[in-house]
């Protein structure tokens, strides 16, 4: 057990240098809540760059002046912890440091949900123990707390893939604000990348196939015990070529000749991975659960690979969704005319949003737009608007 914690925890030998890309936003965030006692759950697609934020904040936390080996980082899908809980591995480093239970610690619990009633360990652990917890994972159930073991003790911050700005930081791209047309080349540049931070460096397709593969295979496959493997990864590929369109559930199931609730089922196995997100139609209450759900893409870079870089308007589409979905957002239908986004009141001051690429609204759309009572009404067009969505 001791390897693995040095393994695990390179920075208590001395010497040791951090080399990993800031994503400041995120630093921010959790920085915000570090002097709190609340815990810090990261959510977010595999590889999009949790345990690099989380080593980024312990970097920080030295830099501060915390004694490195009150520090402790683990990866909880590890096979050598399988058969430890928490409690035991969190013991088993006390004892290791001969740290003293009022002692602080700061616990950095990677992929917690492969821990079973982990909620409950961290609450216990919250409410007996001196310490900081930044857990993560990559499955949305981290959101879910039947018992509410962390009603009131917790904060959820999702990492998302790269956006522009952190594109151009990560591939060290310094612009003036007098390089406008630069920009809007190195913007669809973007678009075809994506911003998944390792792609975005190494730009190797194969790396983009063996995440799929990962994800496919160890999160949705072996997690649900799915005979039927090549049904999954059909709808993989069904799923990417219908980024930015409804969603209908029957014909999937036609299509894989399934049944429509296990085409459904499997549809919300993708969407606990955060590979995609859907978005149901603004309305009543039975409008939205009636309604066809409008289907995303967790990282526009994923489905350019296996679709291809095309219908430009679409990708953009889809990379408003990913900048607002903590929003809440809907798509807005009436009498056949559809709008892109409209966010959840309740989500704080609501917006109206209308996606376009080098194009305009036709007259059906903006009397449309120019009809609906809402207070903050948005037209994207490209990159040259961006700057309207990051105050959002």
């Amino acid at each position: 057990m001791q390897k693995l914690f040095y393994t695990f925890n390179p920075w208590w030998d001395e010497g040791y240098v951090f080399e990993i890309r800031k994503r400041e936003k995120y630093l921010k965030k959790i920085f915000k809540n570090m002097d709190s006692k609340d815990i810090i759950l990261l959510a977010g697609l595999i590889r999009v760059g949790k345990s690099s934020i989380m080593k980024l904040v312990i970097n920080e936390l030295i830099k501060k002046g915390i004694d490195k080996t009150r520090i402790l980082f683990v990866s909880l899908d590890d096979f050598l912890l399988n058969d430890k809980s928490i409690f035991g591995i969190i013991d088993e480093y006390r004892l290791l440091h001969k740290i003293k239970m009022e002692e602080k610690i700061y616990l950095f619990l990677d992929e917690i949900t492969y821990k079973d009633k982990w909620q409950q360990q961290l609450k216990n652990m919250y409410d007996r123990d001196n310490v900081k917890i930044i857990a993560s994972s990559s499955s949305s159930s981290i959101f879910i707390d039947e018992n509410a073991y962390l009603t009131g003790r917790n904060r959820v911050i999702e990492v998302k893939p790269l956006d522009f700005d952190e594109w151009l930081d990560f591939k060290e791209i310094k612009l003036k604000i007098v390089d406008f047309d630069l920009m809007k080349a190195y913007f669809d540049d973007y678009l075809q990348d994506g911003g998944m931070p390792e792609y975005v460096i190494k730009k190797d397709r194969v790396y983009i196939q063996n995440l799929v593969e990962q994800l496919i295979y160890k999160d949705i496959i072996a997690k649900h015990n799915i005979k039927m493997k090549s049904v999954i990864q059909d709808l993989f590929l069904l799923l990417m070529e219908r980024s930015g369109k409804q969603l209908s559930i029957n014909n999937i199931g036609n299509i894989l000749k399934i049944t429509s609730s296990n085409a459904k089922r499997y549809i919300e196995y993708f969407e606990d991975t955060f590979l995609i997100g859907l978005i149901k139609k603004y309305g009543k209450t039975n409008e939205k659960i009636t309604s066809q759900s409008k289907l995303y893409t967790g990282d526009i870079g994923i489905r350019n690979a296996y679709t291809g870089y095309r219908d430009k308007g679409s990708v953009f589409e889809n990379y408003v969704y990913i900048k607002i979905k903590e929003k809440n957002p809907y798509y807005y239908v009436e009498n056949g005319i559809e709008l892109d986004f409209i966010t959840d009141r309740y989500f704080g001051e609501q917006y109206l949003i209308e996606c376009k690429y080098n194009s305009e609204l036709n007259d059906k759309q903006r009397e449309l737009f120019d009809k609906i009572n809402v207070k903050n009404k948005i037209i994207l067009n490209g990159y040259k608007d961006l700057h309207l969505i990051e105050n959002i």
